[in-house]
C-alpha cells in the first residue's frame, strides 16, 4: 500500500504547471502535469492502480515505475505520512544525519546563517493600505518623472556631485555612508515584503543573514511561489530593486534641489549608495540575490544554480571522457549550451569574490584566525567542490576506461595535480656582473702631477706606485710646523731651568705636543699624494689625457685596478628560495642585454642572513635595477623584501670592462608550486603567531 500524503500539503495551479506547498516547511516544489496526476489518484492505495487510472481517465502513458518514482520524490522530501516502523525509522535516521559536528556547525555558521529578528506578517497587514498607493501607477509616473529631472540637473552639477564623493572619503563619511546603506537595505527588505503581502503571500520572518560574517538583510517571501502567474512572482523578485531605484530617483532630485547643508548631504548618501548597491549587487545573478531570482522567473526556470551546475558538470565529463551519459534533464540545446556557460561564469566568478573575501578576512583579524578563516573558505568554495568532482570520475573510472577520450580526461586530471608536481628546479634572483676585485683610486689632496707609472691596461704589482703629486702648499705647512716645534723644544729647554713657574711650563708643553700633531698629520697627507696599487691587477678606466706637470684637486678619480682572474657574480635570493640554494650549485649569469651570451657559473659563497643594506645599489629600482628599496642610507639603500645574498665565480677567467646587470639562474632544489605556497602560509603562521 501507498504511504497516504500529508493533509496539510497544498497543490496549487502555476499555468502550464503546478506547485506543491508544504506550509510545514515554507517549501514549494514545481510539477509537471504527470506528477500531479499521479497525485490525484494517491488514494487508490497501490501503485498498479493509481497507474491504471491515470492511463484510463487521463491517456497519458503510465505504468508502475512512474509512481514509484514519484514514492522516492515524495520520501526524500518527507511529504508522506510515516505509518510502518521503517518509515518512522528511516526519517529518524535521516533526522540524526542532519545533526552535524560541533566543527562542521561552526564552519556552516561562519560561512552563512541565518538570525530571524521579526515576524512581520500582522504589521504588514496593518500598514499595507497606507503603503499601496507607492505602488499605484501615478506614482510610478511620478518617479519617472523625478528620475528624469533629477538625472538632467545633476549632470549639470557634475562637478559638485564628484566633490561631494570626495568629500565622503573620511571616516566620518564612511560611517554615515554605513548608515545610509542600511536604511537603503530596511527599505529594499520592506518592498519584497510588501508586495509579497499585496499578493497574499505569507512573510513569516525578516532578519539578518551573516555571510562569512558580513551582515546581508533578508525576507523570506518563499510563498511567492505558490503564485500561478509569473508577472506576480517576478513583481515580488524586483520590489527591492525598484524600491532602491524610486529611493535613488527622488533623493537625486532632492539633491539637485535642496540648497547645501545637512539634508542636502543625507539624501546625496543615499542617492550614491542606492544606485551602485541596486545596479552592481542587487542585479548580479551570480549570487542568490535578487538579480538571481528575476532571471529564474524570466527564464521559468526555477532552481538555476543547482541545474545549471549539474549541466555543467556533465557537459565537462562528455567533453573530457565521452561517457555517452544522458544529460540530467531534457533541454533544448541553445538553453543548454546557455545554462552551461553561465555555470562557468558563476563559478569564475565565486572563485574570484571569494578569494578575495578570504584576503580581506585575513587582513581583519589577528593573523593566525585570519589564516584558518582563510584556509575555511579556500577549502569550502574552492577544494571541496573540486574533491567532489574528482569523487565522482573515481566512481565512473570503469567507464571511463572504455572509452576512447579517457586519454583526454587522464591529461586534465594530471593537469590538476601539476601544482603539486616538483616541477621547479631552478631559482632565478637579480645579479651584477662584476670582477673578482676591483678598486677605484682618488686624490686625498690636490697638487702637481711629478710622477706617473700607469696606462690603461697595463699589469700592476701589489704596492706598486702609479702616481705622485706635490702640493706646495702642503710642503710650506709642513716646514712652518716644524719649525714651531724647534721653537717650542728650545723654549721647554729653557723653562727647565725655571723651577718657579710650573703653569707656564705645562701650557708650552700642551703646545709643543699640538705642533707635533699637525705635522704629523700633514706628514700623512704628503704620503697620501702618492697613489699605489692595493693588489696585483691592471690599470683601468684612466682618467684621460693624464700626464706629468697636470695639476689634479683633491677628491678626484684618477684611474681604477681590476684584479686578474674570474669575473664574479653577486646576486640577490628571496627569503622564500634561499632554502633550496646550496655552496657548490651550479648557475648560470643571464645578462639583461640580449646579445651577450649566459656565463656559466658556481655558487662558493652565501650569506647566513639577510642583508641589511644593498651592498650592489646598480641592483636598486631607482638605479634601473630589479630590487624595490626604501630610502637610502649612508650605507647604502634598504631592501624592502628579506634577501639572501650570494656569491658565484664564472668557470672561465674573461675579462670585464664595466659591471653589468641581469639574472642569475641557480640549480636547486626541486619544488610544486603548492609547497611553496604552503611554505608561505606556515612562514606567515609562525611569524604572526610569535612562535
Amino acid at each position: 500500500m501507498l504511504p497516504p500524503l500529508r493533509s496539510e500539503l497544498q497543490l496549487l495551479p502555476g499555468g502550464d504547471h503546478w506547485t506543491l506547498f508544504d506550509p510545514v516547511r515554507n517549501r514549494s516544489f514545481r510539477l509537471g502535469r504527470l506528477v500531479v496526476e499521479i497525485l490525484s489518484r494517491w488514494n487508490a492505495g497501490e501503485a498498479d492502480e493509481v497507474a491504471a487510472r491515470t492511463r484510463s481517465e487521463t491517456g497519458l502513458t503510465v505504468d508502475e515505475d512512474d509512481v514509484n518514482q514519484a514514492l522516492i520524490f515524495l520520501a526524500e522530501q518527507e511529504l508522506l505520512v510515516p505509518g510502518r516502523p521503517d518509515q518512522i525509522t528511516a526519517l529518524a535516521r535521516r533526522a540524526a544525519s542532519r545533526r552535524s559536528s560541533l566543527v562542521n556547525r561552526f564552519l556552516h555558521a561562519y560561512l552563512f546563517v541565518r538570525l530571524p529578528l521579526v515576524r512581520p506578517d500582522r504589521f504588514l497587514d496593518a500598514t499595507l493600505p497606507y503603503v499601496r498607493p507607492l505602488g499605484s501607477r501615478a506614482f510610478l509616473w511620478m518617479t519617472l518623472t523625478a528620475l528624469a529631472l533629477g538625472l538632467v540637473l545633476a549632470g549639470r552639477q557634475w562637478d559638485s556631485f564628484h566633490a561631494a564623493i570626495q568629500a565622503n572619503a573620511s571616516l566620518e563619511g564612511v560611517l554615515l555612508s554605513g548608515l545610509a546603506l542600511a536604511l537603503v537595505k530596511v527599505a529594499h527588505e520592506l518592498g519584497h515584503a510588501y508586495v509579497a503581502k499585496a499578493k497574499g503571500c505569507r512573510v513569516p520572518t525578516m532578519g539578518v543573514a551573516l555571510m562569512v560574517l558580513w551582515p546581508v538583510l533578508y525576507t523570506d517571501t518563499n510563498e511567492s511561489w505558490r503564485l500561478g502567474s509569473r508577472r506576480d512572482r517576478l513583481a515580488v523578485a524586483g520590489a527591492g530593486i525598484l524600491t532602491e531605484l524610486a529611493a535613488a530617483a527622488w533623493a537625486t532630485l532632492l539633491w539637485a534641489l535642496l540648497p547645501d547643508g545637512g539634508l542636502r548631504d543625507a539624501v546625496f548618501l543615499v542617492a550614491a549608495i542606492t544606485w551602485v548597491s541596486s545596479l552592481l549587487v542587487n542585479l548580479s545573478p551570480f549570487m542568490r540575490f535578487d538579480g538571481y531570482f528575476l532571471l529564474m522567473d524570466v527564464l521559468d526556470f526555477p532552481n538555476l544554480h543547482a541545474r545549471s551546475f549539474a549541466l555543467a558538470r556533465w557537459a565537462l565529463r562528455e567533453t573530457l571522457f565521452d561517457l555517452g551519459l544522458p544529460p540530467p534533464e531534457d533541454v533544448p540545446p541553445a538553453r543548454r549550451r546557455g545554462l552551461v556557460l553561465f555555470a562557468f561564469a558563476v563559478w569564475i566568478y565565486r572563485l574570484v569574490l571569494f578569494l578575495g573575501i578570504a584576503a580581506l578576512v585575513y587582513g581583519f583579524f589577528i593573523k593566525v584566525v585570519g589564516l584558518f578563516l582563510f584556509a575555511v573558505e579556500i577549502g569550502w568554495f574552492v577544494l571541496r567542490p573540486l574533491r567532489d568532482e574528482m569523487r565522482q570520475w573515481w566512481r565512473l573510472r570503469a567507464a571511463i576506461g572504455k572509452r576512447a577520450r579517457w586519454r583526454l580526461g587522464l591529461l586534465a586530471g594530471l593537469a590538476l595535480l601539476l601544482p603539486f608536481a616538483p616541477w621547479d628546479g631552478s631559482v632565478s634572483a637579480p645579479a651584477l656582473l662584476k670582477a673578482s676585485r676591483h678598486a677605484v683610486l682618488y686624490t686625498a689632496t690636490g697638487g702637481q702631477v711629478t710622477l706617473l707609472n700607469a696606462s690603461e691596461g697595463l699589469s700592476v704589482a701589489q704596492d706598486q706606485e702609479l702616481l705622485l703629486l706635490d702640493n706646495a702648499d702642503l710642503r710650506h705647512q709642513l716646514e712652518q710646523a716644524e719649525r714651531r716645534v724647534r721653537l717650542l723644544d728650545q723654549e721647554l729647554a729653557l723653562q727647565s731651568l725655571d723651577v718657579g713657574d710650573h703653569a707656564r711650563g705645562q701650557a708650552v708643553r700642551e703646545q709643543a705636543e699640538a705642533a707635533l700633531a699637525e705635522a704629523a698629520g700633514l706628514r700623512r697627507e704628503i704620503e697620501a699624494a702618492s697613489l699605489k696599487s692595493p693588489f696585483a691587477g691592471s690599470v683601468v678606466d684612466m682618467m684621460p689625457d693624464l700626464a706629468p706637470g697636470q695639476w689634479l684637486a683633491a677628491n678626484q678619480k684618477v684611474l681604477a685596478i681590476r684584479a686578474d682572474g674570474p669575473p664574479v657574480i653577486d646576486a640577490y635570493v628571496a627569503e622564500r628560495d634561499a632554502a633550496r640554494v646550496h655552496v657548490g650549485g651550479v648557475a648560470r649569469f643571464v645578462p639583461a642585454s640580449p646579445e651577450s651570451a649566459a656565463i656559466p657559473c658556481r655558487v662558493v659563497e652565501m650569506d647566513s642572513d639577510t642583508v641589511r643594506r644593498l651592498a650592489d645599489p646598480a641592483l636598486a629600482v631607482p638605479a634601473g635595477g630589479e630590487i624595490p628599496v626604501r630610502a637610502a642610507a649612508k650605507a647604502g639603500p634598504v631592501p624592502e623584501a628579506a634577501l639572501y645574498r650570494l656569491r658565484c665565480v664564472a668557470d672561465q677567467p674573461q675579462p670585464v670592462t664595466a659591471e653589468r646587470r641581469g639574472r642569475l639562474v641557480i640549480d636547486a632544489e626541486h619544488q610544486s608550486p603548492a609547497a611553496a605556497i604552503l611554505r608561505w602560509v606556515a612562514a606567515v603562521l609562525v611569524r604572526e603567531s610569535g612562535m
